[in-house]
């Protein structure tokens, strides 16, 4: 009997943990009859819910909706307004961009001439698989671009671990190509592998060599953390940074610091060290320590470097002169990465000066949708076949992130209620004494936090929660929010240690090359090198980018965020 009720409580859990979370929580608002304390319960509520996932994160995302109306805090009309913003113009934009690369297969070209051009070698291959997905990431949502890299990646592996005639070759010769589909649920995402034999896991063959299996690990893992990687550069290269801009614009409304452009030149460097020493640590962890073989010029290559060379050939060979249609994504990719460079250069005046009395009313986000928009009316082939646009609504409601897109909204409207309810000022009251830490320990301290917590709940939901918490610590120590907001928002993309930290690690996994304990060795020297990483960054060329030695204008005086 007992254990069936275990059994039962176990299947229920979900269900259990959302009846009782709210009971417990609701001697806070009664017991406290103050807006600050109805809040903090919804704050609360929704932290449990998004750690535990008991309910789909958008579900949660909407609770704002319901409990500040009832609360008194926010009007219902206030509460829904805040759940829109620039920010999901932006990201429509750059899913119409994504979609065409995925579409007419530029992401394919875009990896392989990477890793043709870098050779061979095992280290060399990873290096090349490594920047082709971070270069990716940088446009396209971190699971994309994994998806895109990983088949060719996959198919590479095989051909390099073949062992006996036909074992990850077609039965015409060709190589075959395994795609993975990522489906959330529960406690992650599952993945959903296509094209494999009788559902069997992708894998390599069953004899290899402990170094064969090590190069298998390191490439798997490399991709997988070069998306992460690669995303930290843009402002839409990733969610954490988009949410990050829209709360700032939300919250500090005449900060306009913000923009593409010295976003890129705070974050490629970050980015660009980070790989480099990412790479090096997983050549040193799985391949070996001898790196003079990185090195050598000339002499006979192995057979292995030979069918892995044919194998990347072959692959780019057939793939033919790119298309009109890649040439037009192309076009219009480099198009939109000038507008952003351009529009508000800072050290220049830039296009949108043009716009002289409304020159802040054009952002980011218009460009975006502007350009992105083009992909639904300019014709995929010419006259002699029926009208078809480079890409269809079905196409973009394939990649079209909407569960992100509501709990982003979630966000804004819990950080405004925060903000409307006093409870931003309670806070920074309550955490003015960490101003007698130096500053940087301070930084350290909310990195530290937000990479632990970033492991175990998503990356969207990380900043969500922390973003109101830093942003008044930050005013209660008369530092510039920016010193704090931008290091935590770049650390909630650190999550390296586990397959169900973020949905690129569960795509590598599922391919059957890793332990999990191969992710947590790999991840945990990752987790240094990127919070080391950050932390210069924000002390050194971050300084002069964004005045972060000042206390800036922007920002609420000292006086006004003690309640």
């Amino acid at each position: 009997m007992s254990r069936k009720l275990r059994s039962a409580v176990w299947n229920y859990r979900r269900l259990i943990l959302v009846l009782l979370t709210p009971p417990l929580l609701l001697p806070l608002p009664l017991l406290v009859a103050a807006k600050e304390a109805q809040c903090a319960f919804v704050l609360l509520l929704m932290t449990i819910f998004w750690m535990t996932e008991c309910v789909p994160l958008a579900v949660t995302a909407m609770l704002p909706a319901i409990f500040f109306p009832v609360f008194g805090i926010m009007e219902s009309s206030a509460v829904a307004m805040a759940y829109f913003r620039d920010f999901h113009f932006l990201l429509v934009g750059v899913i119409c961009l994504a979609t065409s690369i995925e579409k007419w297969g530029l992401h394919r070209r875009i990896a392989l001439r990477l890793v043709t051009a870098v050779g061979v070698n095992p280290a060399w291959l990873m290096l090349g698989f490594m920047c082709g997905c971070g270069f990716l990431s940088m446009w396209v949502h971190n699971t994309s671009a994994v998806t895109m890299v990983m088949p060719v990646v996959e198919a590479v592996l095989q051909q390099i671990l073949r062992v006996g005639e036909g074992a990850g070759v077609d039965d015409d010769g060709g190589l075959r190509l395994e795609e993975v589909r990522v489906e959330q649920v529960k406690g992650g995402v599952r993945c959903v592998k296509k094209n494999f034999p009788d559902d069997h896991q992708v894998a390599a063959p069953a004899k290899r060599s402990a170094r064969d299996s090590m190069i298998c690990k390191a490439m798997c893992i490399g991709v997988a953390y070069a998306s992460n990687i690669g995303g930290i550069a843009t402002l839409p290269g990733t969610s954490p940074n988009l949410i990050f801009s829209e709360y700032l614009h939300q919250t500090y409304p005449e900060c306009n610091c913000i923009h593409f452009g010295n976003w890129l030149l705070l974050c490629l460097p970050v980015s660009l060290l980070m790989m480099l020493l990412t790479w090096a640590w997983l050549c040193w962890l799985f391949i070996g320590s001898d790196v003079r073989s990185l090195w050598r010029r000339g002499g006979e290559r192995s057979e292995r470097e030979k069918a892995t060379s044919k194998v990347i050939e072959d692959e780019y060979r057939a793939l033919g002169p790119m298309s009109y249609q890649e040439a037009f994504t192309v076009v219009v990719f480099v198009l939109m990465v000038l507008l952003w460079l351009t529009r508000s250069p800072g050290f220049i005046p830039g296009w949108s000066s043009f716009f002289s009395h409304h020159a802040d009313y054009v952002t980011d986000a218009t460009v975006a949708l502007l350009l992105g928009l083009v992909f639904f009316l300019v014709p995929a082939y010419g006259p002699s076949r029926s009208y078809e646009t480079m890409i269809s609504w079905e196409d973009f409601q394939t990649s079209m992130p909407w569960k992100v897109a509501l709990l982003v909204g979630g966000g804004f409207a819990l950080a405004e209620g925060t903000k409307e309810s006093g409870l931003s000022r309670w806070v920074a009251e309550l955490l003015s004494p960490l101003g007698s830490l130096p500053v940087l320990a301070t930084v350290a301290v909310a990195c530290i936090i937000v990479t632990t917590v970033t492991e175990l709940a998503s990356n969207a939901t990380t900043i969500t929660i922390f973003l109101p918490i830093l942003s008044p610590l930050a005013e209660a120590i008369q530092v510039n929010p920016l010193y704090v907001l931008i290091p935590a928002t770049l650390c909630t993309s650190f999550s390296f240690l586990l397959p169900v930290s973020n949905p690129p690690n569960a795509v590598v996994f599922a391919y059957g090359h890793l332990d999990v304990m191969d992710m947590v060795k790999a991840g945990l020297g990752t987790n240094v090198i990127g919070l080391l990483a950050v932390l210069l960054a924000v002390t050194t060329w971050g300084v002069p980018l964004f005045s972060l030695d000042t206390y800036p204008d922007w920002a609420p005086p000292r006086n006004a965020t003690t309640p």
